[in-house]
């Protein structure tokens, strides 16, 4: 029990090494567990862990997307499960980095969000100082893919200041990927290249391939397709799970926009093996998008559309605002202005709902090209609240008391009644029941089941 705890310890160090690994790599690991000792009868949740991912890279890609399909599906079970609550404790606490991939590799944006959701309260409910601001971050990077950048920026803040506060390394992998959706250039670029920097020095090259993937996002949104296909290709010389798949639908973006179509080739045959063997709409409508940059006109079409569709029963608001970005701009070259109008107006408002201003940019420029009259709006709610202002002002908007909020946040009740003053001020309120017409709900994306789960 103990050499497959060790085992999987050990595929997390890997994981997180990355390319700058200096000992042994994944496939070392994989094979050790292969030869190693056979897992408990029944198996617990490390073992379906450690069997799954040493399969996803000893077998064939197809073979390992099944593994780790059944390791998410026990892990979710088991997460939901009363009678299971120490093992799920004891999977986030101790091996915090294994279970974070399964979600973004396998393309489940609803796993992600119950899986998310699930470490951050392990986290908070054991005063686990070390693993909540990880578990933060992971639940602050799906926020970013749903378009909830507000909150996203919240939760980062939270576990900067929880990192600071111990005096951990901060958690700036989310903080890149929401800068680079953001689109504020020497902001974002500021922020990348003081990662890459401290990165290097600490031998983490997960967050260096991270830190190429938002660069390649943030050029593609400001129309520098150049730069971001160079940044993407770097992101994509080693295969760090979770997010290798998105770097390569920026590659495909990128090298098209560029006029380098040579480029893109490659990388969609590595594209669609991993999107088909996931098989879920956002995996599937990531891969009709990309495939209708490099399609001829017939095929070009139907693919767009396929993709808005998909994209449109995902959580993922920002890809599917790209998708209809990518549809207009298509039809816009084939003068067929009428029908661009709508896709690029669409996008436009997306974007600048969301606040990712390069894209929401991108989008305005080519809605002038058509001949419409597109103003340039300010993007967001930063202006209005700030992060940790957000968080709090949506936790009152539950009903939490101050001394509730401040003993989840880590903070005093006299810190939580400041910033509620800030609030109210700011939105021109003066009792804590104007917050729920002034808030959004906590996720407007929430089904029936999704509220239960968070609740």
């Amino acid at each position: 029990v103990l050499a497959r705890d060790t085992l999987l310890e050990a595929t997390g160090a890997a994981i997180f090494a990355g390319q700058l690994n200096e000992g042994p790599g994944l496939r070392e690991v994989a094979e050790a567990a292969r030869a190693g000792p056979p897992p408990s009868t029944p198996p617990r949740m490390v073992d379906v862990l450690l069997d799954s991912f040493a399969s996803s890279v000893i077998d064939e890609y197809a073979t390992g997307v099944d593994a780790l399909k059944r390791a998410l599906h026990v892990v979710l079970r088991q997460q939901r499960s009363s009678a299971a609550d120490a093992d799920r404790r004891w999977l986030w606490l101790a091996f915090r980095v294994t279970p974070e991939a399964l979600a973004p590799e396998l393309w489940d944006d609803e796993a992600w969000y119950e899986l998310a959701a699930g470490a951050v309260s392990v986290a908070r409910g054991t005063g686990a100082l070390a693993v909540l601001p990880m578990a933060l971050s992971y639940q602050a990077c799906l926020n970013v893919h749903t378009g909830r950048f507000d909150t996203a920026a919240a939760l980062i803040d939270e576990a900067t200041a929880l990192s600071d506060a111990i005096g951990g390394v901060p958690m700036m992998y989310s903080e890149l990927v929401l800068g680079a959706w953001r689109g504020r250039e020497s902001q974002a670029l500021e922020g990348i290249e003081k990662t890459i920097e401290e990165v290097r020095a600490r031998g983490e090259g997960r967050v260096l391939s991270l830190a190429e993937y938002a660069t390649a996002v943030l050029y593609n949104g400001l129309g520098r397709y150049e730069d971001a296909l160079a940044a993407a290709q770097r992101a994509c010389r080693f295969e760090d799970l979770g997010f290798f798949g998105w770097a390569l639908a920026e590659l495909i973006e990128a090298g098209v926009r560029s006029g380098q179509p040579g480029a893109a080739g490659p990388a969609l045959a590595r594209l669609s093996e991993r999107t088909r063997a996931c098989g879920t709409e956002w995996s599937l409508g990531t891969e009709a998008c990309s495939r209708a940059l490099l399609s001829d006109d017939r095929a070009a079409e139907a693919l767009y559309q396929e993709a808005i569709e998909r994209l449109g029963r995902c959580r993922v608001t920002v890809h599917l605002a790209r998708a209809r970005l990518l549809y207009g701009e298509w039809l816009r070259r084939r003068s067929r202005r009428q029908d661009s109008r709508t896709q690029l107006r669409a996008a436009y408002e997306m974007f600048s709902r969301v606040g990712a201003e390069g894209f929401a940019e991108r989008a305005r420029r080519e809605l002038l090209a058509t001949g419409e009259t597109a103003r340039k709006r300010t993007c967001g709610t930063d202006s209005e609240l700030t992060g940790q202002e957000a968080q709090i002002a949506g936790l009152a908007r539950e009903g939490l008391t101050n001394t509730e909020i401040a003993a989840q946040l880590f903070i005093s009740s006299r810190t939580v009644e400041w910033h509620l003053g800030n609030v109210f001020a700011k939105l021109g309120l003066s009792s804590r029941r104007q917050l729920r017409s002034a808030l959004p709900p906590p996720d407007q994306h929430l089904g029936r089941r999704d509220q239960q789960v968070a609740t």
